[in-house]
């Protein structure tokens, strides 16, 4: 019988982001603007702004890329010229490292997964044209998309409400099947980008952050504060205020949630730690693909 870490339950539904943790999508993003922005003789895009748009819905990393760029054309015909790029170059992109083995092996050990991805359907459609067989793994109404109405406006990452939803996608067939339905605390996140990781984090669940080698040089030194989600600031200030203030006893705040355990990270997808997370893959020993798990391929755990 495979054993959970006791201080946690068991995964019983994993969610997935996808550009950058998925697809190799996140240098095509780069590659485009950076055509755009070297056309009117502006800098390449720098990852300290890159980072703020990873996560985001479009509109929201727009304003922010504009705010940056000040290029000298209406923003209509950035995008027209960004989005003729984009549907050049997005059907390219390919599935990253350990990607189709998760996937194939979560299915496996029935767990349900559903997609949390900030990508609107035209661009959702552009990456995954050629990827059929590997995204047939999330069922269409598992798809959660940035451009879901379910989601309220303002309301993408790193706010909770579209992993909440993508787990509720799954608990609809639980309940239909009379199951106990999945708690958030048994839900494990993956993710690439800052902002994920705190939507993760905010909806109550565990994280597995795998970010782009460039974010991590950018946020060296302070991967604890990424993992407790909380390297944005947000409301947790707030919470330990009001804990040190006495007004509450405990918090879900900052000093609450750094090396609370619930999110770790790795370099890769490969090499899997089931067994860790209490799940149970018929077959297979060990507790990772090969035998291998996060620990051994550079976990970097709190």
């Amino acid at each position: 019988m495979i054993m959970a870490n006791p201080e946690f339950p068991k995964v019983r539904a994993c969610l997935f982001d996808m550009d950058g943790l998925l697809l190799d999508t996140e240098d095509i993003y780069t590659k485009c603007n950076n055509f755009i922005l070297a056309e009117y003789d502006r800098p390449n895009l720098p990852w300290s702004i890159k980072a703020q748009l990873q996560g985001r819905p479009g509109p929201e990393a727009a304003e922010i890329f504009h705010a940056w760029a000040q290029l000298p054309i209406p923003r209509p015909t950035f995008t027209a010229a960004q989005s003729a790029l984009q549907s050049q170059y997005f059907p390219l992109c390919q599935p990253l490292p350990g990607v189709p083995l998760l996937l194939k092996t979560l299915k496996r050990a029935n767990i349900p997964i559903a997609l949390a991805t900030s990508s609107h359907r035209r661009n959702f459609d552009l990456k995954t044209i050629y990827h059929q067989p590997l995204f047939s793994a999330f069922p269409e109404d598992r798809r959660v998309l940035g451009d879901d109405s379910r989601i309220g406006k303002g309301r993408g990452k790193p706010c909770p409400d579209i992993y909440l939803l993508a787990l509720e996608t799954i608990n609809r067939d639980v309940r239909a099947a009379g199951g106990v339905e999945i708690l958030p605390e048994e839900c494990l996140v993956f993710e690439d980008s800052v902002p994920g990781v705190e939507a993760g984090r905010r909806a109550g669940m565990r994280v597995v952050w795998c970010p782009h080698p460039e974010i991590l040089k950018l946020y060296l030194g302070r991967e604890r504060e990424v993992l407790a989600g909380v390297a944005h600031g947000y409301e947790w200030e707030v919470e330990d205020a009001l804990v040190d203030a006495g007004v509450r006893k405990t918090g879900v705040g900052r000093k609450a949630r750094l090396d609370d355990g619930w999110a770790v990270m790795v370099g890769s997808l490969e090499g899997f730690d089931y067994e860790g997370y209490g799940i149970e893959v018929p077959g297979m020993f060990g507790g990772g693909e090969g035998g291998l798990g996060f620990g051994v391929t550079g976990e970097f755990r709190l």
